[in-house]
């Protein structure tokens, strides 16, 4: 990734902005999921229904743990070292320092982890929780290349490109025309989303 590039979407997230980044399945739009600010522009850029709640995705689930973010069980750890980085986000317990606007009230978050390393480097680099929703209009296809985000959307975000990401083999996985990742609750064994990796997944909790 180019330097440049991860610097200015760094700066633009450590500012309250927008960011468009690459993920395994789709192009994201991230925002510093600790900042409500930042959250709401997120929001109102989406056209998204503030009853909605939004995910976060981190370097890495520990890095959620220890920073206080979520709190987790045996059970919800050893899913993560199974399905994590990959295209899973797995609800768990919030803390406090996570607002209701992300959640919608809930008091369980998403949490993502994407095996993309152009996202991990943006995630490092940026040292806080980023915003993980897909890039688009709501109600529009999620987008598998920059080409397919809206103007609405690119006309207020920084851009990270990665071009070499179209051929994933992830993109291939679930619904071919909308890849996105799967949404899995550990505490209460249900699959909220089915996409990428869902028989894996349903047969993990199904065996536990």
């Amino acid at each position: 990734m180019n330097a440049d590039d991860l610097e200015r979407a760094v700066t633009a997230i450590r500012d309250g902005g927008l960011v468009v980044y690459p993920t395994e399945t789709v192009y994201g739009l991230g925002a510093d999921a600790l900042d409500s600010d930042a959250v709401e522009r997120v929001f109102a850029v989406k056209g998204r229904d503030r009853s909605k709640p939004v995910s976060f995705a981190v370097p890495t689930f520990e890095a959620a743990v220890e920073e206080g973010y979520v709190r987790v069980s045996d059970r919800e750890r050893e899913f993560a070292e199974e399905f994590l980085p990959g295209p899973v986000t797995l609800l768990c317990e919030r803390r406090g320092v996570i607002s209701d606007t992300l959640t919608a009230g809930n008091d369980r978050v998403g949490v993502r982890v994407p095996d993309c390393e152009p996202a991990l480097e943006f995630l490092e680099h940026a040292e806080r929780p980023i915003t993980a929703t897909s890039a688009n209009v709501s109600g529009e296809p999620s987008a598998k290349r920059v080409d397919d985000i809206g103007e609405q959307v690119l006309d207020e975000a920084v851009v990270l490109e990665a071009d070499y990401l179209y051929d994933s083999p992830q993109r291939s996985a679930g619904d071919e025309s909308e890849p996105a990742s799967t949404v899995v609750d550990i505490a209460s064994g249900t699959i909220h989303r089915r996409g990428a990796l869902d028989d894996e997944i349903e047969a993990w909790l199904e065996e536990q």
